[in-house]
């Protein structure tokens, strides 16, 4: 299924209103995007944990990413 996570990252990162809204979402309540996250690719029939989707993100080479992984997991 990590599969799923990495053609749904690439979907939501291609698809400027998805990452806008997560966006967004991730400020203010960056485990509430997570949530959505798995959602998207519920509706895609991609079907996503939230643990796949943290675990996918985090092997990207993005700060902004990597801060925002760190507020999912209760830090900041």
């Amino acid at each position: 299924m990590s599969n799923n996570a990495e053609k749904l990252y690439k979907i939501i990162s291609e698809d400027k209103d998805k990452k806008q809204i997560l966006f967004r979402t991730a400020l203010t309540n960056p485990k509430s995007a997570l949530e959505e996250i798995c959602k998207i690719g519920e509706d895609l029939n991609l079907k996503v944990s939230k643990e796949e989707v943290i675990e996918h993100l985090s092997t990207l080479d993005d700060d902004k990413t990597k801060l925002w992984l760190i507020k999912v997991r209760g830090g900041l």
